[in-house]
Order: structure tokens, then C-alpha cells, then sequence
């Protein structure tokens, strides 16, 4: 089962290689020449001194033979540097093939997928585990082949120029090939254990250098290094693991090598007793044609182990790299609706949602959400706010009931036109390691700098950005760490206001900011919401008092809808929420 399972993942990954047949046909010519050109010169080497020292001693042909192998070496180091680069051309053509596929197959995936899988494993997949398959062509199938042949046509060699001699030299292989699988064996217990080590290891140091700011506020330095320790000592161990099995494979190999060296001396003294000095002479070529043979024969096998391994790395690998593409964690754009007016009414229509399939989080909402108006979602943590936003945009599918936009089903709708008219600014805005105007475009070449800044004095972001050096082309590091959170907040604003969307939804964009900031970006709010239907999800209960209407969820149920005047004269939840908010316990208004 498992050598199936090993084939078919080898035959997944030379299907990558069919569009660079070109690549592979040269570096298989070169290790077919190869194959015969090498076991070919100990055969001349061999009839040239039975030819042209022992029997003639002619003087110019032995020149000439010498010179002939050298041309064969000359030919052969040719050979060897043409196989050597393309192959390896075909092995990075391939790689790169393949991190396109994966990295665009991981983009088109469901939020859900990224929740249980963590950053470090899926960028050692990307990155880690694409190099270690990139041996499998480079070094792998290559030379697996190419010492194969030359293993057939040196036995062939052999036994043609003397059976018995060979079967003599032979008498070592059983041994050589019981050390070769007990090595293989451990080297595919190393390469796993090493496999599991570098996923563990890498998704540890991703996550404590993204929270380092938590790792040192809370002392936490001595408890993660102890933890790295460890972690580092599995890896170190599965690599000395590997070492160890090599360090006593190679040392066997030579030893057999010696060991057939030694029965090919015992064969030829054996055989010169009761013989001439002519007929010993006549041995000289054939044994040192055999020593070389030996050299040839032992060389392979040990190069086999080696290059098997190779493939073991690769295949351990390619499963892990076919794992997530063998996902269907993608979502499933089943719409083509192109054609749609979202200046529609949002209807919710019985919707329950669960993101473990056990935990249900939200539960037969019913909602209508009026063309051009600001609702405001309110409520305690895990209430479900958020959650109803990543259905609006399709992060996560629902179980349960339908969302429309005017008559059309938000399913048929196609995923990049309903994404492309939704924005979304979240309480952690992300950066990415980019100028200013990159953050704000997000690489679209349609969006100019004029309809940047314009969107920036809109928003009230013009005069912060241009106190930056290099104004909008600040680059403004990992994740906007130089920025504070309300500028980083503002960015945001504006990112939303050029792709100018027709439903805007705000994530609790306020609840971690100062009061000047937040006084800029209720302006920015107040100018974004303007003629398009917009979502606000807040803790603080000051920045929705204005909202056209206000939605209380509570375990996932809406409890309450109205106005902010409507809920408080109504004396429930939302007016409960409210004074819990404004006012100290003895009655005196808080700040």
C-alpha cells in the first residue's frame, strides 16, 4: 500500500514536468551517453595495456589509446555539467510551477481553513517542503536512472570479459543489500520525524515573533526559550538521527568495495600458479579493467542509497504538498451573476451558523437591512456580530437559511463581483510591508495617486501622511508597526472609500483608539456612509447613537431592533447596555 501510495506521488509530480519534456529528453540523453561512456573506458583502459604493453609494447598506439581517454574523460565531464543543468533547470521550473499552484490554490481557500491550520505550517509548505521535492529532479530521478543503467551495463561488461572473476568480485552484494534497506529504513524514519520537527519548529517561531509584544510584556522570554529549546532539540535529534545512519552506511560500502578488491586479488593469485609469465601477463588488463569495474559498480549502489533517500525526502514532502491541494476548503463559487444592483435591501431570511458544525453561533436571523441606511450591530462578545459580517462577504458559508440582495441569492452571485462591492474596515487593520500608496491600492494599477490623495483629504488622512518622509511613499514597515493604531485606522478608511464599495461594513473600527483619533474617523464615517448601505459593528455605544437603526444580539438572537431613541424609551437590553456605558453605578456620567 504504501509503495503504491510512494508511485502515485511520483507520477503526480512528473506530471508537473510534461510542459519541459524538452528539459527532461536532454538531461536523459546526457545520462544515457553517460551510462555507457563510463563502464565503456575501464574496458579500453584494459585492452589497451593487453594490447600496447604486455603483448606489443607499441609505444605511438598506447598514445594515441591514451588520448582517446581522455576524450572519453573530457567527454564524460561534458556530459555530467549538460545533465547536471538541466535538470536542475527542470527541477526549478517545475518548483516554481507548483508554489503558484499551491499559493493561488490557498488564496482561493475559506477563512475556516486558516482557522485550524497556523501560518508556519502552511508557509513550510510553500517554501520548505517545495525545495526538499526540488532534489527529486535535480538529483533524484536523474541519477536513479543513469546509475541503474550503468549498474546493468557494468554487470554486462563484466560477466562477457569473465564470469567466473565476476561472480568472485560479486560475492559481497547480499551484504551490501541488506545494509542498503536496513538504511533506507532508518533514513525514512529520520526524514519523517524531521518532517514533523521543521512544521513545529516553524509555526513556533512564526507565532511568538508575530506576539512578541505579549511574549515580553507578560515575561514570557526565559518560558519561550526553554520551549524553543526543545522544539529544536526534536529537529536536531531527527537530523544527527539522519547522520548517524549515514555515518555507518558509507564506511559498509567502502568496506565491500574492498572486500571484492580482495577477492579479485585472491581470484588472480589463484590463478597464476602453474602458469607462464606470458600468461600472466595476459591477466594485467583484465584485472585492472576489474579493479576500475569494482570502483564503477560500488559507486552506484552507494550513490542509489543516497539518491533513494532523496526520493524519500521528496515523496514524505509532495504528500504534504498534495494534502492542501488535494483541499476543497476552497469556497464554492457557484454564482455567475455579473449583473446586479446593490442598492438593494439586504435580506436575512432564517440564517444559522455554526463554524465547528457543533457550536451553533447564530440562530434563525431575520433581518432586513434598508438600501442607503446605517444599521448598527450591538452586543456582548461572541454575541455574533462579526460573524453575520463574514457571511455578508461569503468567508464562511452558513448552514442554514438564505441571504439576498433585492431578489438575487448571494450564492449566485459570482465571488469577486459580491466582494468587489462590499469593503470591509476591521478593529485590526492590516498592512502589509508596503508604501503608503500600496497599502491604500492594494496593487491596483486603476486607482491613481490623485483619486488617492483626494480619497485622504476626504477621510481627514492628507496632512498626517504628508508629515511622513517620502509622504505616500513612506514604506511603512511589517503590519504598519511605525504607524499608531488610529493613523493605520485611517488608511483603512481610505483603502475603503477609492474602491468606493456599495455596502460599506465597519468592524468595531473605533474601540481601540484615542479620542482625537476617534473623533477624526467619525468624521471619516460620516463621510464614508453617505448614499451606500452601511453596517457598523461597535462596543461604544456613542458611535451608533446616529445609525438609522440598531440591532441587539444576544447568545446569537436578535433581541431588539429600533432606533437609539426607540430602545432606550423602550426600556430593555440596548437601554440596560446604554447606562452600563454612560453612567458610574451612583448615577454620576462617566467621561
Amino acid at each position: 500500500m504504501r509503495k503504491k501510495s510512494k508511485y502515485f506521488l511520483l507520477q503526480r509530480l512528473l506530471h508537473f514536468a510534461k510542459p519541459y519534456k524538452i528539459y527532461f529528453f536532454v538531461s536523459v540523453a546526457c545520462i544515457l551517453f553517460l551510462s555507457f561512456l563510463g563502464p565503456f573506458r575501464p574496458y579500453f583502459i584494459g585492452q589497451l595495456v593487453d594490447k600496447y604493453i604486455v603483448r606489443d609494447q607499441n609505444h605511438q598506439a598506447l598514445l594515441i589509446g591514451s588520448l582517446i581517454v581522455v576524450g572519453i574523460l573530457v567527454s564524460e565531464g561534458l556530459l555530467q555539467l549538460l545533465s547536471s543543468y538541466f535538470s536542475n533547470l527542470l527541477a526549478q521550473s517545475v518548483i516554481r510551477d507548483l508554489r503558484v499552484k499551491i499559493f493561488k490554490h490557498l488564496l482561493s481557500f475559506r477563512m475556516q481553513y486558516f482557522d485550524k491550520n497556523p501560518v508556519g505550517s502552511m508557509v513550510t509548505r510553500v517554501v520548505s517542503d517545495l525545495e526538499a521535492i526540488t532534489e527529486v529532479f535535480s538529483a533524484g530521478i536523474m541519477d536513479i536512472s543513469g546509475d541503474l543503467i550503468s549498474l546493468i551495463i557494468i554487470l554486462s561488461m563484466m560477466f562477457s570479459v569473465n564470469w567466473q572473476l565476476s561472480l568472485m568480485t560479486l560475492i559481497p552484494i547480499p551484504l551490501l543489500v541488506i545494509a542498503t534497506r536496513l538504511f533506507a529504513k532508518a533514513m525514512r524514519e529520520s526524514f519523517q520525524q524531521e518532517r514533523s520537527a521543521v512544521n513545529q519548529l516553524n509555526s513556533f517561531v512564526q507565532e511568538r515573533l508575530t506576539g512578541m509584544a505579549v511574549v515580553q510584556l507578560f515575561n514570557r522570554q526565559d518560558a519561550e526559550f526553554s520551549n524553543f529549546q526543545e522544539i529544536n532539540k526534536i529537529h536536531r535529534n531527527a537530523h544527527i538521527n539522519a547522520v548517524w545512519a549515514t555515518s555507518i552506511f558509507f564506511p559498509v560500502v567502502e568496506l565491500l568495495s574492498s572486500l571484492s578488491i580482495a577477492f579479485l586479488l585472491v581470484w588472480g593469485a589463484l590463478n597464476v600458479q602453474g602458469k607462464t609469465s606470458i600468461e600472466i601477463k595476459t591477466m594485467y588488463g583484465e584485472i585492472i579493467a576489474f579493479t576500475l569495474w569494482i570502483n564503477q559498480l560500488y559507486r552506484p549502489i552507494r550513490q542509489l542509497a543516497d539518491k533513494f533517500n532523496i526520493l524519500q525526502r521528496g515523496t514524505v514532502r509532495a504528500e504534504r504538498i498534495f494534502e492542501v491541494l488535494d483541499q476543497e476548503e476552497n469556497v464554492q463559487d457557484s454564482g455567475n451573476n455579473l449583473i446586479i444592483n446593490f442598492n438593494q435591501d439586504i435580506k436575512l431570511e432564517n440564517v444559522s451558523f455554526s463554524y465547528d458544525g457543533e457550536n451553533v453561533v447564530l440562530k434563525n436571523i431575520n433581518l432586513t437591512i434598508p438600501k442607503g441606511k446605517t444599521i448598527a450591530f450591538v452586543g456582548a462578545t461572541g454575541a455574533g456580530k462579526s460573524t453575520i459580517v463574514n457571511l455578508l462577504g461569503r468567508f464562511y458559508e452558513f448552514q442554514k437559511g438564505t441571504i439576498h440582495i433585492g431578489s438575487s441569492d448571494i450564492k449566485e452571485i459570482e465571488l469577486n463581483y459580491l466582494r468587489s462591492n462590499i469593503a470591509i474596515v476591521l478593529q485590526d487593520v492590516f498592512l502589509f510591508s508596503d508604501t503608503v500608496y500600496n497599502n491604500i491600492t492594494l496593487g491596483n494599477k486603476s486607482i491613481s495617486m490623485e483619486q488617492v490623495i483626494e480619497a485622504s483629504k476626504a477621510v481627514g488622512a492628507h496632512e498626517f501622511i504628508m508629515n511622513l518622509p517620502d509622504n505616500y511613499n513612506y514604506q511603512i514597515g511589517e503590519r504598519g508597526g511605525v504607524l499608531s493604531v488610529g493613523q493605520r485606522q485611517l488608511l483603512a478608511f481610505i483603502r475603503a472609500y477609492v474602491y468606493n464599495p456599495h455596502i460599506l461594513i465597519l468592524d468595531e473600527a473605533t474601540s481601540s483608539i484615542d479620542h482625537e483619533s476617534e473623533l477624526l474617523i467619525q468624521q471619516a464615517t460620516s463621510k464614508l456612509t453617505q448614499g451606500r448601505t452601511s453596517i457598523v459593528i461597535a462596543h461604544r455605544l456613542s458611535t451608533i447613537q446616529n445609525a438609522d437603526q440598531i440591532v441587539l444580539l444576544e447568545k446569537g438572537e436578535i433581541k431588539e431592533v429600533g432606533s437609539h431613541h426607540e430602545l432606550i424609551k423602550k426600556g430593555g437590553q440596548y437601554k440596560k447596555l446604554h447606562e452600563k456605558q454612560f453612567f458610574k453605578l451612583d448615577g454620576n456620567e462617566t467621561i
